[in-house]
């Protein structure tokens, strides 16, 4: 579309073209979203954990611009620092320095800090199943005064793909004692971590830790037939002599000799 048939560009990707009928732009791609179109897949929108404050996600959620920008989101935390702040003219961002251990009270006071000045924020990580979703429970806990168990099922309702990991959940019940001064066990779910649910990779092979028998391999099965089985020899094993020296046994069968029988040495040969 050429420049004078709109006077005014895309408010979102700055591009001349038909945002508001549906028309794709021919240079970014970019076109309106709207929630409701069936064509969007429900992943591209990240997950309302407070209603027009506080929105979870994954990197997916965080490089689309024009949907955070749909929901009104201005500003977004970052759980993961190998994950870029894509659109820093755009956005409010926020990037957590630690890979290894959360840092919970620096997020929750970005997020308090968002919440007073009425700012819609993201929170996301790389899939938005574990780290970004300790942070927000991390918030729900320590600004909201609720326990882990009620965080964690409040999340986990409006989010179901969240699987927090066995080292993150831990951190989020030392987080918990911290602020409560004591962990508080309740019928509510919790994520298991036993580790029968996991796949087993041993490919057919028994691990360390298994405790059925290993059956031995049996060498003197009688019930085949080996190729190389012959008949026994009933003959002692002093009869048989390796060499040129003649035995001084000899049977009644073997002395019996046809006396006109010429010797080896005897033999006249026919000179013919």
């Amino acid at each position: 579309m050429r420049k004078r048939e709109r006077e005014n560009p895309c408010g979102i990707c700055g591009h001349y073209h038909k945002y508001e009928e549906g028309e794709v732009c021919g240079v970014c791609g970019h076109r309106i979203a709207v929630v409701s179109d069936k064509s969007a897949s429900p992943s591209a929108f990240p997950s309302e954990i407070l209603p027009e404050f506080l929105f979870l996600g994954s990197y997916d959620n965080a490089a689309r611009p024009e949907l955070l920008k749909t929901q009104g989101i201005s500003r977004v935390l970052n759980t993961v620092p190998a994950c870029q702040n894509l659109y820093k003219n755009s956005f409010t961002y926020h990037c957590l320095q630690d890979d290894k251990k959360l840092p919970f009270d620096d997020a929750v006071q970005f997020l308090e800090q968002c919440e007073r000045d009425r700012a819609r924020v993201l929170v996301h990580c790389m899939s938005g199943k574990n780290r970004s979703p300790a942070i927000v429970m991390a918030y729900l806990m320590k600004s909201k005064g609720w326990k882990l168990a009620q965080s964690y099922q409040w999340v986990k309702e409006r989010r179901p793909s969240v699987e927090l990991s066995q080292e993150v959940h831990q951190q989020l019940q030392e987080y918990e004692q911290k602020i409560f001064g004591s962990i508080e066990n309740n019928n509510i779910a919790m994520p298991n971590f036993s580790s029968s649910g996991l796949p087993s990779f041993s490919f057919g092979f028994t691990r360390p830790n298994d405790t059925l028998p290993v059956p031995a391999p049996a060498f003197n099965n009688t019930g085949g037939t080996s190729i190389f089985s012959r008949a026994p020899l009933n003959i002692a094993p002093q009869e048989f002599t390796f060499g040129a020296v003649q035995t001084q046994q000899t049977t009644t069968e073997d002395s019996t000799f046809d006396s006109n029988t010429p010797a080896v040495n005897d033999i006249t040969m026919d000179g013919s």
